[in-house]
């Protein structure tokens, strides 16, 4: 695999931020951009290392909560971490995404992290397995870059659809299944990797319509479990479906497993279609 050309890779961007307590500064070209603002899932994940370059990174992050108040562009950002509460087995913090508007601060997203320890239990274990419904890597239909056509952080990412079908297909669907990779994930852990691949896919629904159509995703909560680390190269499956779609707004759920078949993560999102 390799980076897009002349781009820096993520881990290039994270290795460059900056970490000013209670602060972590970041600098996203529009490479990152998802129409008027950069790709959520890398802010969210952005939020994450930053929850963690502040509070600590000794627990692994169980869930994540995301406002996106107002569009992020690209360029120089600062996201504020302050820690709610530190318990025995749960932390609990809060950050802010600042963006300088008129030579003022101004939010432009909200994040709840959840860092919870492991802890012994006497309850039965419990995980799902992984649907077979889907199709292989090699017998699914890849999407290319279309510069000016599919969004630029795209062009960061491998998808390969398996279920369902692509936007603005005219299709008869309501869910999607789809294999992704990060193209150059050097120096990005399994962590923030399943906070950005549980947003990259866009939300079912645009697949029924037959003309472009913008949407923007105005809240999400992510719950995660750990997971181990994951090979550099390997896909993992995307599962979304739409449940209530009504007044312009898409309520939906995201499972993502990991390539060898365990949950990483169950998401919650309302999406706004303009259509």
């Amino acid at each position: 695999m390799t980076a897009p050309a002349q781009l820096p890779t993520l881990g290039t961007l994270l290795n460059q931020r900056q970490i000013t307590a209670p602060a972590v500064s970041f600098d996203i070209g529009e490479d990152w951009q998802q129409g008027r603002t950069l790709f959520g899932g890398l802010l969210s994940a952005l939020a994450a290392q930053a929850m963690r370059d502040i509070c600590g990174a000794d627990w692994p992050l169980r869930a994540l909560q995301t406002s996106f108040v107002a569009p992020v562009p690209a360029g120089r950002f600062e996201v504020q971490v302050h820690l709610l509460r530190q318990g025995k087995n749960i932390r609990q913090v809060k950050a802010e995404l600042l963006v300088t508007q008129n030579d003022q601060p101004e939010v432009a997203a909200v994040f709840l992290g959840v860092f919870g320890a492991a802890r012994t239990s006497t309850l039965d274990t419990l995980r799902p397995a992984m649907p077979a419904h889907a199709k292989t890597v090699e017998a699914s239909l890849q999407l290319p870059f279309m510069p000016g056509l599919t969004p630029n952080f795209t062009q960061h990412f491998e998808f390969h659809l398996a279920d369902g079908a692509y936007p603005f297909m005219g299709a008869d669907t309501w869910l999607s299944s789809t294999h992704i990779r990060l193209k150059a994930p050097d120096a990005v852990d399994a962590e923030l990797m399943t906070v950005m691949l549980a947003d990259a896919g866009p939300t079912p629904p645009l697949a029924r319509l037959k003309a472009p159509a913008a949407a923007s995703s105005v809240s999400w909560a992510l719950e995660l479990r750990p997971v181990a680390p994951v090979a550099a190269d390997a896909y993992w499956r995307m599962d979304k479906e739409a449940h209530v779609v009504d007044d312009g707004y898409v309520n939906e759920t995201t499972r993502l497993w990991t390539p060898d078949g365990h949950i990483a993560a169950l998401g919650y999102q309302v999406v706004a279609v303009y259509a």
